[in-house]
C-alpha cells in the first residue's frame, strides 16, 4: 500500500485534556496501553507531568510516553515535543533505575527541537521581569519551553538531528547564544552564557541519543498498516493552548487533538477516536483567568476540600493548584474544538461527602448570558458564573469499578455533566491506580 492511503488495520485514539492541564491524563493513557502497541507524544516538553499509580506505586513522568509503564509498547516522541537532552537522559536513567526498559523501545524524532540551557535562562530571566512589570507573571515552569518554541518558529532552533553533525551543532549553537545573549544582558539585566560548555554537555548527551533517533512519521505509518494500535497522548490541556486557550496565559504549544497529526508526522484521516479528560472539577496551575475558582485556604471550605482530598499539586512545579467547580460551559468549548469523541470523567472520589455540588452552566458577562466560554481572556476574568447546583452523596466512591456500584446522585451527577456538554461519558475514573475506572464504551473498540 502507497504511502498517504488511509486505509489501515490498526485504530489510533488521542488523548487531549478539556482543561487547563493536569486532568489524569497519565493515568488514562496507561490504562489504556493494553489494547496499543505504541504511545505517542505529540506536543510541549517536559513541563507536563504525568503521574501514574501502578500496583499502589507512583512514578512520575514528564517527557517519555505514559506508555512506557507497560510493557512491550514503543515509545514515540514526535516532531511537536520540544527536547532538552540532559533532561531526557535523566528521566531515562530514573526509569531504568526501577528495572523499566526504556531504550529498546524508546523512538525520538530527528525534527524535535532542542531545549537548551539559553532557553531556561531566558525564561525565568522574562518572567522575573514580567513579575516586576505591571503585566505581572504568566506563570511559566521555566523550563525553556517558550524560547525553544520561539526559535522554531523563527527558523534557527537547533534539532535533534544537529546531534549527529558536531561541527554543525557547535557553530550553530554559537550563534544562538550570542543573539540571545543579547537579550539576556540588555534586555534582562542578567548575565551573558558561555557556549562552550552547553556544546560539550550537549554532545556527550549525543552519543546516548543517536541510537534513540527515528523517523517518526513513517514508522508510525507502517505500525499501523501492519495492524498497530496507537495512543497519541497530549499534554497541558486545551484551555493553555497558544492558540484557543486563554491567551497570553497558555503554554506555547498546541494542545489540542488537530495536532496530533502536525506534532507526529501522521495524517489526521488516521486517526479514528478523540478522548477528552476532565476533572470531576476544575483546577488550574499560575496565572490567568479561571470563573468557577473557589478559595483554597480555608479549611472547612469546598475550595480546601477539593485542595486536599484532591492532592492538588503540581508533578512538575510542586505548586498548589487553584480549584473550582466543574465549568461545563468551559469544558463545551474544548469539546467543539478537539472534536471529542467521548469522555472520561476524572477524580469523581474527590466529591465524595459535599452536601451538594455546583456545576457552571454559563456566565453573565455585560448583561448577557453566555453558554460557552469566551475567546478573549479579559473578558472571561469579568465573567461572573452562572451555577447549577445538584445534591452530593456520602457514600464512597473511591475504587469503584462499575457504573452500578455509583451512589444514585453520583450518577445523576454525571449524567447532568453529560446532558450539559453534549457529550458521552465513555470513562470514569475513581482513583489513582490503573485499575480504578469504569469502563461505559473503549475507545478502540467504539
Amino acid at each position: 500500500m502507497q504511502p498517504g492511503t488511509t486505509r489501515g488495520n490498526g485504530r489510533n485514539v488521542v488523548v487531549v485534556g478539556t482543561q487547563w492541564g493536569d486532568e489524569g491524563k497519565g493515568k488514562i493513557v496507561d490504562w489504556m496501553t493494553d489494547h496499543a502497541e505504541g504511545v505517542v507524544r505529540f506536543q510541549g516538553g517536559h513541563n507536563a507531568g504525568h503521574t501514574l499509580v501502578i500496583n499502589g506505586r507512583k512514578t512520575a513522568l514528564q517527557l517519555i510516553p505514559s506508555g512506557v509503564m507497560r510493557e512491550g509498547v514503543a515509545c514515540y516522541i514526535g516532531n511537536g515535543v520540544v527536547v532538552d537532552p540532559v533532561h531526557l537522559l535523566s528521566e531515562i536513567e530514573r526509569l531504568e533505575a526501577i528495572g523499566v526498559d526504556v531504550r529498546s523501545r524508546l523512538f525520538i524524532s530527528e525534527s524535535c527541537p532542542l531545549i537548551l540551557p539559553f532557553h531556561v535562562e531566558l525564561d525565568r530571566a522574562r518572567e522575573a521581569h514580567r513579575e516586576q512589570s505591571a503585566g505581572g507573571k504568566i506563570g511559566t515552569t521555566g523550563k525553556g519551553i517558550g524560547p525553544a518554541y520561539e526559535d522554531k518558529v523563527a527558523r534557527r532552533a537547533l534539532r535533534v538531528m544537529d546531534l549527529k553533525s558536531p561541527a554543525r551543532f557547535g557553530a550553530k549553537l554559537r550563534d544562538l547564544v550570542e543573539l540571545h545573549n543579547a537579550e539576556l544582558t540588555v534586555a534582562l539585566g542578567a548575565k551573558a552564557l558561555d557556549a562552550a560548555p552547553m556544546i560539550d554537555a550537549a554532545l556527550r548527551a549525543a552519543e546516548q541519543i543517536k541510537p534513540l533517533m527515528a523517523d517518526v512519521g513513517y514508522r508510525l505509518f507502517n505500525a499501523h498498516q501492519k495492524g498497530a494500535n496507537l495512543l497519541f497522548e497530549g499534554a497541558q490541556g486545551t484551555l493553555l493552548d497558544i492558540d484557543h486557550g486563554t491567551y497570553p496565559f497558555v503554554t506555547s504549544s498546541n494542545c489540542v487533538a488537530g495536532n496530533a497529526a502536525a506534532g507526529s508526522g501522521l495524517g489526521p484521516g488516521l486517526l479514528h477516536y478523540v478522548l477528552g479528560i476532565t476533572k470531576a472539577y476544575t483546577t488550574r496551575v499560575g496565572g490567568g483567568p479561571f470563573p468557577t475558582e473557589l478559595p483554597i485556604d480555608a479549611a472547612g471550605t469546598v475550595g480546601h476540600h477539593l485542595s486536599t482530598v484532591g492532592q492538588e499539586r503540581g508533578t512538575v512545579t510542586g505548586r498548589a493548584r487553584r480549584c473550582g467547580w466543574l465549568d461545563a460551559a468551559a469544558l463545551k468549548r474544548s469539546i467543539i474544538i478537539n472534536g471529542i469523541s467521548g469522555l472520561c470523567i476524572t477524580k469523581l472520589d474527590v466529591l465524595d461527602g459535599l452536601a451538594e455540588i455546583k456545576v457552571g452552566t454559563g456566565y453573565r458577562l455585560g448583561g448577557k448570558t453566555l453558554d460557552v466560554l469566551p475567546l478573549d481572556a479579559e473578558e472571561i476574568a469579568a465573567c461572573e458564573p452562572v451555577y447549577e447546583t445538584l445534591p452530593g452523596w456520602t457514600e464512597t466512591t473511591a475504587g469503584l469499578t462499575n457504573w452500578e456500584q455509583l451512589p444514585a446522585n453520583a450518577r445523576r451527577y454525571l449524567e447532568r455533566v453529560q446532558a450539559l456538554i453534549g457529550a458521552p461519558i465513555d470513562m470514569v475514573s475513581t482513583g489513582p491506580d490503573r485499575v480504578h475506572t469504569i469502563l461505559l464504551r473503549h475507545p478502540f473498540r467504539a
